[in-house]
């Protein structure tokens, strides 16, 4: 592994963003032989739809242990897609090599915002799209990320938190500055249902691999069963099933960009 992201059972979590990547393919409306580049591929949810439409897919993402999960589930799909270990703002491409560049809850992870935005307007072609899809600001996984904040590291220095990717404001700013001025952005919902607040809590640590990291230190420091019950409160604060077991509202923003003529 190069990252967290391989710790912990995050395919587990990617499995039900499942949805998202659908959501999100099905308003790109890709064509058989177009070329998609997903950027932050993870375990592969975006990179297999596109390819099971008849695109050319290339899926890159950092940790290698999400692409040997998303090599897999390609393959027993008899899929034919390149899988490429790098970091999304380095991706080794010449400019405009893709007719569409996506990224489901993943380049959003990217500290520098602004060179992110610009890597993927430099690989997308004139006339091209980009998809996005982030979480929204006031949604669940920001809430989450809140209340973890106080037991993990801090982001690094200069660094905005991931979910101003879902904010259609900032988006248009951050396009805005490479010239790019055509977005259109609907808010979703993923619910997630549960038997109880702890199925819920339990997953949500089993599949955050930077949480599982920090587990030794904050064990010795006496703080990892603080961090369960702050994260037990939340999400029996944000339940919102109507009578038994509990569900999660994870709400995003479903992004595209239109790439100028």
């Amino acid at each position: 592994m190069k990252t967290t992201w391989g710790l912990g059972d995050y395919p587990a979590m990617a499995e039900l963003l499942l949805p998202a990547a659908k959501v999100l393919l099905d308003a790109l409306d890709i064509k058989p032989g177009e070329r998609v580049l997903d950027l932050g591929c993870g375990t592969g949810n975006a990179a297999i739809l596109a390819a099971q439409k008849g695109a050319r897919v290339v899926g890159v993402d950092l940790e290698p242990a999400l692409l040997e999960i998303a090599a897999g589930r390609a393959a027993e799909k008899d899929l034919v897609i390149e899988w490429i270990e790098v970091d999304a703002r380095a991706a080794p491409f010449p400019p405009a090599s893709f007719d569409v560049v996506l990224s489901v809850f993943g380049v959003m992870y990217v500290p520098d915002q602004r060179q992110a935005v610009r890597s993927m307007a430099r690989l997308c072609r004139r006339g091209g799209i980009i998809g996005l899809t982030a979480w929204a600001p006031n949604g669940f996984m920001p809430a989450m990320g809140r209340v973890l904040a106080s037991f993990l590291p801090p982001l690094p220095p200069g660094s905005y938190p991931p979910e101003r990717w879902g904010d259609e404001a900032w988006l248009s700013g951050l396009f805005g500055a490479e010239g790019i001025h055509s977005l259109r952005s609907a808010r979703r919902t993923i619910p997630l249902h549960f038997e109880d607040a702890q199925e819920a809590r339990d997953l949500l640590v089993s599949t955050a691999g930077h949480v599982i990291a920090e587990r030794p230190r904050l064990l010795e420091e006496g703080k990892w069963n603080d961090l369960l019950a702050d994260l037990s409160a939340l999400v029996r604060q944000s339940n919102r099933a109507h009578g038994l077991g509990v569900t999660l509202n994870l709400d995003y923003l479903a992004t595209l960009v239109q790439m100028p003529d």
